[in-house]
């Protein structure tokens, strides 16, 4: 199993700390997340219906018809390497772990964006996420789209994840959805804040849409969860609140990470990430108080989420003050 973000009761057996007592900012997900009402006794009681609205809402969300309900962009991340043909892979790296993971049946060839342009000829599928995570890299759509073209003329398939694109929503792919060898990827954990209803799209020509349709089911998600998911795709007064609130706090997270003399950091409105020499001393330092961030071993970085109020801002402050002059728990590694 891959190592993610949100392991918090591993943290907790592992440093003693009740979960109740963790500020979590491992993951990445908007803390400040849809505010679900109950769901209807009909949700809980009956199979989920294609019928409900929520085909209908996201069509309406995302600018295209073209369009598959998953259970999470994960179940997509895992199924399409079977449904897709070739025999030469490039993943974006670094990258979200579970791309490269569920492509590892063929030659795969980890590619930083730099070197992306160069290998675009050489390749039968491209896996990439835009914005990326961890480290929020962007590719503009006219780059994205000459290389689906490029791709889909000798039959290759470009693979864009947007997870996090949401909160800039003007830079993702969804309205070119259908073109031949595009697939978009998107997902309700993040902006939305609904992680745990397990609810993505698969946005990709039809042929391919019923192949994985085929392979993953009936009912692959919950009525519950298609319920909650109907709701926040149409409530178009929370998604421009929201965009708004998170880019405030965005940039806030960034400017915090700067002034603690820690570097200039990278990432989305959702997460920041810090290349940092002394990044697992600073991970450990962190945990040791109680606040659980991404360490990430290659290239030594950590990602930060976004605090859920003031007084997780307070407290963020107060330990990256903490390490900067050298206040850290006994045992802490020396600063640089």
């Amino acid at each position: 199993m891959l190592e993610h973000g949100g392991r918090l009761g591993a943290a907790s057996r592992d440093y003693g700390i009740a979960p109740e007592d963790w500020l979590d900012l491992s993951t990445g997900i908007n803390p400040h997340g849809y505010p679900a009402p109950p769901v209807s006794a009909r949700a809980w009681q009956r199979l989920p219906e294609d019928d409900d609205g929520l085909e209908a809402a996201a069509a309406d969300y995302y600018g295209t018809t073209e369009l598959l309900p998953v259970a999470g962009s994960q179940a997509a991340i895992q199924a399409l390497p079977v449904l897709i043909p070739g025999e030469r892979v490039t993943v974006l790296a670094p990258t979200y772990a579970e791309h490269p993971h569920a492509w590892r049946a063929r030659h795969v060839t980890a590619c930083p964006a730099a070197a992306l342009e160069a290998s675009i000829d050489a390749t039968d599928v491209l896996v990439l996420a835009s914005p990326n995570n961890p480290c929020g890299t962007r590719f503009r759509r006219e780059r994205l789209l000459d290389w689906q073209r490029r791709l889909a003329a000798r039959g290759g398939t470009l693979v864009v994840d947007e997870a996090f694109v949401d909160a800039a929503p003007a830079e993702s792919l969804a309205t070119e959805a259908g073109r031949p060898g595009l697939v978009v990827l998107r997902s309700l954990g993040k902006f939305f804040g609904l992680a745990g209803a397990r609810v993505g799209f698969v946005l990709a020509p039809a042929a391919l849409r019923a192949r994985l349709a085929e392979q993953l089911g009936p009912w692959p998600i919950s009525g519950p969860a298609r319920e909650i998911a109907r709701m926040a795709l149409a409530d178009r007064a929370w998604q421009a609140t929201t965009r708004a609130q998170l880019a405030g706090e965005g940039a806030r997270l960034a400017a915090l990470l700067a002034a603690s003399g820690l570097g200039t950091s990278s990432g989305t409105a959702l997460f920041q990430r810090l290349q940092h020499p002394d990044a697992a001393a600073l991970h450990e330092h962190l945990a040791r108080g109680g606040i659980l961030v991404r360490h990430f071993a290659e290239p030594a970085s950590l990602r930060f989420g976004l605090p859920p109020d003031e007084a997780g801002w307070s407290r963020l402050a107060r330990a990256l003050e903490d390490w900067a002059t050298g206040k850290g728990a006994p045992g802490d590694a020396p600063r640089r």
